[in-house]
């Protein structure tokens, strides 16, 4: 039933992966984020201005965003460790990279979303290991 559960949600989430990376247009094409009134409060208290503060949220939305890459890697891999899934966040990231330069001419391909992503996907690896030690269900 577990491998099921986790099979299901991968799935969900590998096609909504998919969707935000290959989308032909920059998922947040039309927003403009840093106008948001407590975006544009935050930047302000730090001294970051918008191009900045752009550059902060969407390296910071791109760890977000492969944090649950590195949790079900271990949770579907209960024998692997940390290294092996942020391997794995790393792979698919400069998968999706190559992919947006190749079939995506309005997209830019970069290695600053590799590198957060592939630190997403160990910070999700990292929560998993820290609950194994805690929760004796997680280490099968």
């Amino acid at each position: 039933m577990r491998a099921r559960w986790i099979i299901l949600v991968a799935g969900a989430y590998a096609l909504a992966l998919a969707l935000i990376g290959l989308w032909p247009t920059r998922v947040d094409r039309n927003v403009a984020v840093t106008d948001i009134a407590p975006v544009a409060w935050a930047l302000r208290q730090v001294g970051l201005d918008p191009g900045q503060g752009y550059h902060l949220i969407e390296f910071t939305a791109n760890i977000a965003l492969f944090v649950p890459l590195g949790i079900l890697i271990l949770l579907w891999r209960t024998d692997w460790g940390w290294w092996q899934a942020t391997a794995v966040a790393f792979c698919v990231s400069a998968t999706i990279e190559v992919l947006q330069d190749v079939l995506r001419p309005d997209r830019v391909a970069s290695v600053n979303d590799v590198i957060a992503n592939t630190a997403g996907g160990a910070v999700g690896a990292l929560l998993v290991v820290a609950a194994r030690r805690r929760v004796p269900a997680l280490r099968r």
